[in-house]
């Protein structure tokens, strides 16, 4: 068996996969069943070749640039474990910090009403649910590829108080239908036209639709501020992720939208993530 895992690994690492070693062992973990303790306990032992077969197999679907998580069918999110495939944006650690942001701005609330804009496969969404169990959250989504995985993970989680909406967030008669909110939180396509070009191969492998924010990556916050903003309640809050340079004009687009105490919070790698605030209540 360590042979087979090495084989697959060399495939990795042959093809410029960053992290040859982990990509190997999550996809043997997939095939085999084995962590990494068990696959070395076991690795003096013939691999079964059927299965040594599909895991050199999927090890050439990632060479070939595929994304691991879609691979794997699931990725973990602040302790869920959430169904991911092709058509919905693949959840990413620095998107957690987006749903601490808000869980501190929620803090003391029982039972706040949330909503939950471009949710794609309702990370930041089951993620609030987690942390507060008497909230209702409504996700909204675009896309029916990504609700079908934002389905699945409510079911699969059993959070009942999370709800999806197919909503356009660019449409004003869309956002007309909606009442008000404690809290809004997005994680927006915020990607520049520029930027697309250049992002890795895995990266452009993720729906165009979940990264491109228009030609300078602000159109999802400018109708997040005029069309959704208004609709927080008096001491409602609303935090949204960002990209790079992107804080000074989100955070301008908040305080016109008539929002205070707005903040900039900076991401484990020191970059601007997340712009935050509360709308005042007069």
């Amino acid at each position: 068996m360590g042979e087979t895992y090495r084989i697959g690994k060399n495939i990795l690492a042959g093809a410029g996969i960053e992290s040859p070693a982990f990509d190997a062992a999550c996809l043997f973990e997939k095939v085999f069943g084995l962590d990494r303790q068990k696959r070395i306990v076991h690795a003096a032992e013939p691999a079964e070749e059927q299965k040594a077969e599909e895991y050199l197999r999927l090890s050439r679907e990632r060479a070939g640039g595929r994304p691991l998580q879609y691979i794997l069918g699931s990725w973990p999110f602040l302790g869920l474990t959430l169904a991911v495939g092709e058509g919905v944006l693949i959840p990413r650690e620095e998107t957690e910090l987006l749903v601490q942001t808000a869980a501190e701005l929620l803090h003391g609330q029982e039972n706040p009403e949330v909503l939950d804009l471009c949710s794609g496969s309702g990370a930041v969404a089951l993620g609030l649910a987690s942390l507060f169990p008497g909230a209702s959250v409504l996700a909204a989504e675009l896309y029916g590829e990504a609700l079908s995985y934002l389905d699945l993970n409510i079911q699969n989680t059993g959070f009942r108080r999370v709800k999806s909406v197919q909503t356009d967030v660019l449409d004003p008669e869309s956002a007309a239908r909606f009442a008000s909110f404690d809290c809004i939180v997005s994680n927006p396509p915020y990607v520049t036209a520029d930027e697309l070009r250049t992002l890795q191969t895995e990266v452009r492998r993720e729906p165009r639709t979940a990264l491109l924010g228009g030609e300078d990556g602000l159109l999802f916050y400018r109708a997040i501020a005029s069309l959704w903003l208004p609709k927080l309640k008096p001491g409602g809050a609303a935090a949204v992720e960002i990209g790079e340079g992107q804080a000074e004009p989100v955070v301008r687009l908040f305080q016109n939208a008539g929002l205070s105490e707005i903040r900039v919070v900076k991401d484990f790698n020191g970059f601007d993530r997340v712009v935050a605030g509360i709308r005042k209540n007069n």
